[in-house]
């Protein structure tokens, strides 16, 4: 569906519009709207060279300015680059040495879980077992190529027509650099669904 989407042009339902101050181009990418921010940066629409939507994550001026932090983010998109991308955003592209660091994944063209439990109540039986299938085999790729999530919530899984698929590495951890890059005494995910360890 999503690539079905991309073919199709952006559609006016594709996030909020842009506000001033927002890049219009990042990299060879054209910027269309705004998906999402965070405490990381914020998250653009855009479309490549070729048409096709893409999602820009880009870290924030504050982020960006630290030495360290740029060095965890290009462990990160290492590492997500090793992810199988049949259960999660496929990593296309990134630059963690632009002056604010971007990395750009396929845009996947569908509904956040917490927002359909909000807006339909519990899923039925048979779509939440499908679900939980489904963000257990992403969770399998993802560790599988030596990461832990570390920020697993409902708003981070969407449910497209391709299956639920597990999005926004960006305060993943690399297993290999888990003695490196993350200081003692910090603590990174969403409060209420961080694992207690």
């Amino acid at each position: 569906m999503a690539e079905r989407s991309a073919r199709q042009g952006p559609s006016a339902s594709r996030g909020t519009p842009l506000q001033p101050g927002d890049p219009t181009t990042i990299g060879r990418y054209q910027v269309l709207s705004r998906l999402g921010a965070g405490g990381m940066g914020t998250v653009f629409l855009g479309r490549d060279p070729s048409g096709r939507l893409v999602a820009i994550k880009v870290i924030k001026s504050e982020l960006a300015v630290d030495p360290e932090f740029r060095a965890r983010f290009a462990d990160e998109v290492a590492a997500a680059r090793r992810v199988a991308p049949f259960c999660t955003a496929q990593v296309l592209d990134a630059d963690p040495h632009a002056h604010r660091p971007y990395l750009v994944t396929e845009y996947i063209d569908g509904a956040r879980l917490d927002e359909v439990v909000a807006e339909s109540g519990p899923l039925p039986l048979s779509t939440l077992q499908g679900v939980a299938v489904g963000v257990a085999s992403a969770l399998t790729a993802i560790h599988g190529a030596g990461i832990v999530h570390r920020d697993l919530k409902p708003s981070n899984v969407l449910l497209s027509y391709s299956g639920p698929r597990v999005i926004d590495f960006g305060i993943a951890r690399a297993l290999d650099a888990a003695g490196g890059r993350t200081q003692s005494g910090i603590v990174l995910g969403s409060v209420g669904w961080m694992a207690p360890e």
